[in-house]
């Protein structure tokens, strides 16, 4: 008579247990089958991805993005007003990249007056109507807190200070108050008080900007 090997008493018992593993992998399975099964797009960076140290990735919501900064999504750029600034933020030395497609959201076709059509910093601002749009703005598209001591989840102090800059000229006060006007550098440093590192001053336009 066939016999199977090994302690016949712990079969059971080695059953039962994988059997309650089994249900553990399916209860979690199902949990995290209906977390990314939600409706409407998932959002890999959440509202506060800009909270933390750089990189910052551009928001994987525009719409909401956009809608926290005041401004209205559009079917098309507006050229009433139809201007470009350009953006530097360095962290310690380092340039921080602003990422290409803030406050775009191509799936559907929409456009913010306050956008960026690629990686080089340049802001466009393009508007069916008259305003007075601000880097405070902007960084709120981007999901990048900005204050006068603190920009992302970096915080002045410790020896380290924010400075903002335009066209090479320190501006005093909250830098988010900027106004974004035609063909200004905007640089944002966050240094060490001892750094003596030259500041942007300008930026070499590309024709057709």
């Amino acid at each position: 008579m066939f016999r199977p090997p090994g302690n016949v008493l712990a079969t059971p018992r080695l059953a039962a247990a994988v059997a309650a593993l089994l249900a553990v992998a399916a209860v979690t399975a199902l949990a995290v089958q209906g977390a990314t099964a939600a409706p409407g797009r998932p959002d890999p960076h959440p509202v506060g991805a800009g909270e933390g140290a750089p990189p910052w990735p551009a928001p994987a919501d525009p719409v909401a993005a956009a809608k926290s900064a005041g401004l209205e999504m559009l079917a098309a750029e507006g050229m009433v007003q139809h201007t470009h600034t350009h953006l530097d933020v360095l962290v310690d030395g380092r340039p921080v990249t602003v990422p290409a497609s803030i406050g775009i959201d191509a799936p559907r076709r929409l456009i913010s007056p306050l956008h960026t059509h690629d990686t080089s910093g340049v802001i466009h601002v393009e508007s069916p109507k008259r305003a007075k749009f601000t880097l405070g703005q902007f960084m709120t598209e981007w999901r990048v807190p900005l204050s006068a001591d603190r920009i992302g989840g970096l915080h002045a102090g410790g020896g380290r200070h924010l400075k903002a800059y335009v066209n090479g000229r320190a501006v005093t006060g909250n830098p988010a108050a900027i106004v974004l006007r035609e063909r200004d550098e905007i640089a944002l440093v966050l240094a060490r008080d001892t750094d003596t590192r030259p500041v942007p001053a300008s930026y070499a336009w590309p024709s057709g900007l």
